[in-house]
């Protein structure tokens, strides 16, 4: 697909929260994602005091650090780390006795309104973050499909209507976009490299609002110059829109210097070979993950995870990009997404 300068675009400004159906619960325990918690998402919301939080320039994160009771402190702090110790250490406590609470923000800024603990080791100051979320199943399907077709491994667990998720190091991408792209021309072709695979990624299944802030960076030095790959943090927007573009960083203002880097780096014809090149590599994923990958679309076909509008409005939006009217005809946004990205993987790049 071409880069064309064209982005009037936005996601919705409110999305629909789906909570977690029976066929994903099913798939989830299956899977070993699903956990007994001793904090539910609600246990969080007992905070009784809350401060911004601000960055080290003294600007607003639009982050709160919040405070609770001492009577709810202590069961609270406990079952965090006990959390922690589940995703880390399958639950042995006994290797964590080192480690406390020392902090919990609140953003009440986006759907998830997500709290993030951090976890600090009090022998050598290290610290380590999660995340704890509402679970919401469009969500949840955006984690799965990014641990099976991408080159990141995903680590989170649920119960009941809480989704705890582990913290995605990486250099905050509009950072990187705003001080790290004037570099050596060399980097900067690897950049612009991986930005059009990480563009492929999104579209091929249906990733949203891959706006700069959503995503981050991780820098590799390597024998000559670095290696870069972009890795998306924020799931929320998976499959849920009815615009084509949304599901394109491209066309998202907030990239128009990963754009613009790219333009004057890379020509058309090695454009076209990183995105067939990230395809093969999805082709091959998909192939080892296939019967993972089944039973989740069969989870999906169940559930609703988008609003009937936003489905007929992508599938008349695929079928032309597609050249098949087959797309109109879906009604649901998980046929949607199985049915683009076979497609995908089926033709070759746009000419």
């Amino acid at each position: 697909m071409t880069l064309h300068i064209d982005r009037n675009d936005v996601p919705s400004k409110k999305k629909i929260f789906y909570p977690i159906q029976k066929p994903l619960r099913n798939y989830l325990i299956k899977f070993e994602r699903e956990a007994d918690l001793p904090i539910q998402y609600s246990d969080m919301l007992r905070f009784n005091l809350s401060t911004p939080l601000l960055d080290k320039n003294g600007k607003d994160t639009l982050w709160k650090t919040v405070y609770y009771d001492e009577s709810e402190m202590k069961e609270l702090y406990a079952g965090l780390k006990y959390i922690y110790a589940i995703m880390h250490a399958a639950g042995r406590l006994t290797v964590m006795n080192h480690l406390s609470v020392a902090r919990i923000d609140y953003c009440s800024f986006g759907n998830s309104k997500p709290f993030r603990v951090r976890i600090i080791n009090r022998l050598n100051d290290n610290y380590d973050h999660f995340y704890v979320k509402r679970a919401d199943a469009s969500r949840i399907y955006g984690l799965e499909l990014e641990h099976i077709l991408s080159p990141n491994r995903i680590n989170y667990i649920t119960n009941k209507e809480t989704l705890i998720e582990e913290h995605i190091p990486g250099l905050p991408g509009d950072v990187f976009v705003d001080e790290y792209i004037n570099d050596v021309k060399f980097n900067q072709t690897r950049i612009s490299k991986e930005f059009v695979k990480f563009n492929e990624r999104c579209f091929v299944r249906l990733l949203g609002d891959m706006r700069s802030y959503n995503f981050v960076v991780e820098i590799t030095p390597d024998i000559e110059g670095n290696q870069y790959r972009i890795r998306a943090i924020d799931f929320d927007q998976q499959s849920y829109e009815g615009r084509l573009k949304l599901y394109l960083p491209q066309y998202f203002k907030e990239n128009n210097n990963l754009v613009f880097l790219g333009m004057d780096s890379i020509n058309e014809q090695s454009m076209k070979q990183y995105q067939q090149e990230e395809r093969s590599i999805i082709s091959h994923r998909v192939k080892l993950g296939r019967y993972r990958l089944r039973e989740l679309f069969e989870a999906s076909l169940q559930d609703e995870i988008a609003p009937l509008e936003k489905t007929l409005a992508l599938g008349q939006e695929l079928a032309n990009y597609h050249q098949d009217k087959m797309f109109t005809k879906i009604r649901h946004m998980g046929h949607m997404v199985k049915a683009h990205l076979y497609a995908c993987l089926v033709n070759r790049v746009n000419d």
